[in-house]
């Protein structure tokens, strides 16, 4: 019995690892699209099909009520030039990881395994443009870092790190 439990979640480790591949690696789309956002640094790279968030309305729905979310997906919430950006959990049903990314692109903070219903702010810091949510626990599976750059023509290309055209 001991064995077969340990083999169940050594598929378990494999069905995860074989989504972050998929979702990961060289064969990235080549241009960009305002429904996806693409991560890379010394981890790697990844992409993630999004819906945006823009306004203060859509802001402030988020993904509440969301009982699920697909691996590859996520919200991105765009403001208007970069502020002090703090999330909090109420009404969100799914643990989520939030990086919180300056104008240029840069991933200044990652916020990993936010608890559903949770009111306790969740400060991003100061200069945040883009709040990217993904699944709980995707950032650390991917090894995800502070640092990282994340392209989408939602910046402004003349000051992104990585922008959508060479």
């Amino acid at each position: 019995m001991g064995k077969w439990r340990t083999r169940s979640k050594l598929m378990v480790v494999v069905w995860l690892l074989a989504g972050a591949v998929l979702a990961a690696g060289p064969g990235l789309a080549e241009g960009c699209t305002e429904n996806r956002v693409e991560l890379r640094g010394p981890w790697g790279q990844a992409q993630f099909s999004v819906e945006i968030a823009d306004s203060p309305e859509e802001r402030a729905k988020g993904l509440m009520f969301r009982k699920s979310m697909p691996r590859s997906a996520g919200m991105l919430f765009r403001y208007e030039s970069p502020q002090p950006a703090s999330f909090w959990m109420k009404n969100t049903l799914i643990p989520l990881d939030m990086l919180f990314a300056d104008e240029t692109g840069r991933v200044r903070h990652i916020h990993a395994g936010a608890v559903p219903h949770d009111t306790t702010p969740i400060p991003g810091g100061a200069g945040i443009l883009l709040v990217l949510e993904i699944n709980g626990g995707l950032a650390k599976l991917m090894r995800i870092s502070e640092g990282s750059e994340l392209r989408t023509p939602l910046l402004d290309q003349g000051k992104a790190l990585w922008p959508c055209s060479p």
